[in-house]
């Protein structure tokens, strides 16, 4: 039996055969019918080639030279931010005795990585004002999708609230986590005023059904949930669950979620040292409060500090693996398997760098240059900025009165600015509306040619 492919030990026919047979399945399609159809690709990829080394080299270098090049940094926000990434943080994950260490299974041998695994829990722990916290989720979406279920097994319960200006992204991913399990998803309003979750929508909706309420803060249209200890309040009264998602940037400033009741708080690593990447990997954050239920079933690796008998030396393990699917298979509490270590790294590095009086410093810088430049944007006729009342933190919201958000979009990056990400497809209600963000990496003169630049294209 000859191989197809010297690499593809299964693309011979024969042995495709025979697994299709074991599977109970009559063609490799069927294992895809998940898929929608229109989706699917049926024709054959065109790859050139085959090419030499220094071949390959000259086609992608002359790809790489079509990118455009922006004046400055972009002002997307939406998930993933332009932060200032120390060149400390890069030089330690890029040492080789993490680089290459994938995933710590042996204790004996991966004491290094264990302890900067132990070093990040430790530090999220102290960030969110919670207990416990774990490390390998993806990104913000799989951890919510996984805090869900969580608080499905915990207390059986089939229904999750969520703001209705929630990431409609991390809302899809929630969806797709939780309809297999028989959990319904449902939204919670908000004032029209100020954009916070509307707490009298959110207590009729609250019953006995609810597994547990969801809020982000800051929210994902930048303004932060005022009265987030209310609706905590509001959870815990009908036996839910509180689940937070935030930034950790901002509880530099912001007060921790396990301060004001969170019993679970996730959300997205990627600001704390990590490169945008083109968008990943990201690094999921999860953390809950100190209950032995809550342990048990939290997703993830947890990794825990021990000594040797005799109490001279410490030790580092993988803690409470029963939960995994490593051990327990089908019966795990979750099926996250990749280790996002290398980003939990570097975002114990920053932190570290930071210290509480420097991540502070940074949330102050944020807020100043986010105030300007929502200033300086609402000089420009036809342009509000925000749209909402509230106290904006880094992310804030611009509505064009007489042009097509889309069209200025188009012009921005005609000019090298790359705008806001236009939200009249995810939030139509909303208008011509687009979501801005502003970092440290965005100076005054930055700004200053965004609004020129805005001004030029509101005129085109």
């Amino acid at each position: 039996m000859s191989r197809a492919n010297p690499y593809l030990p299964n693309s011979v026919q024969e042995i495709k055969e025979r697994m299709m047979e074991r599977l109970g399945i009559r063609s490799i399609d069927e294992l895809y019918s998940d898929i929608p159809e229109e989706l699917r690709f049926k024709g054959e990829l065109r790859i050139p080639g085959p090419h030499s080394e220094e071949e390959v080299r000259r086609v992608v270098t002359a790809l790489l030279e079509r990118n455009w090049r922006f004046r400055c940094p972009p002002f997307l926000g939406g998930g993933v931010y332009p932060h200032y990434v120390p060149a400390v943080v890069d030089e330690i994950v890029r040492r080789a005795e993490f680089l290459t260490s994938y995933t710590p299974y042996q204790p004996e041998v991966s004491q290094g990585m264990l302890q900067a695994i132990f070093e990040y829990q430790s530090l999220i722990c102290e960030l969110v004002g919670l207990d416990v916290a774990c490390a390998s989720l993806y990104d913000w979406s799989s951890a919510l999708g996984e805090a869900a279920r969580m608080a499905n097994r915990l207390n059986h319960r089939s229904t999750i609230l969520v703001p209705h200006l929630m990431s409609p992204r991390r809302l899809t991913v929630l969806k797709t986590y939780t309809e297999p399990v028989g959990m319904k998803v449902r939204g919670v309003d908000y004032d029209r005023e100020t954009g916070l979750l509307d707490l009298d929508d959110l207590l009729v909706k609250v019953d006995g059904r609810v597994a547990a309420v969801y809020l982000e803060n800051p929210s994902y249209l930048g303004f932060v949930e005022e009265e987030a200890e209310a609706v905590g309040e509001i959870a815990h009264e009908s036996g839910a669950l509180f689940i937070v998602g935030v930034d950790p940037i901002s509880l530099g400033l912001l007060k921790a979620p396990g301060d004001y009741g969170a019993d679970i708080v996730i959300g997205e690593g990627q600001p704390l040292g990590n490169h945008m990447n083109y968008g990943g990997p990201l690094l999921g954050i999860f953390a809950c409060r100190d209950d032995p239920q809550m342990i048990r079933q939290i997703p993830g690796r947890l990794i825990g500090m021990t000594e040797t008998l005799d109490g001279s030396r410490r030790g580092y393990v993988m803690a409470l693996q029963a939960r995994e699917q490593h051990i327990r298979r089908e019966k795990a509490t979750s099926n996250i398997c990749s280790n996002e270590a290398l980003c939990a790294l570097a975002g114990a590095v920053y932190l570290s760098l930071l210290g509480p009086t420097g991540l502070r410093e940074l949330c102050e810088v944020l807020v100043s240059r986010a105030r300007y430049a929502m200033r300086r944007i609402c000089e420009l006729p036809g342009v509000r900025a925000p749209i909402f009342s509230s106290f904006h933190f880094k992310e804030f919201t611009v509505s064009l009165l007489d042009k097509p958000v889309y069209e200025v979009h188009k012009r921005l990056l005609e000019r090298g600015i790359h705008g806001g990400k236009p939200l009249v497809g995810e939030f139509p209600e909303l208008g011509e509306v687009a979501l801005y963000c502003v970092t440290e990496r965005h100076t005054k003169e930055d700004i200053d040619l965004l609004v020129s630049a805005l001004g030029e294209a509101l005129e085109g």
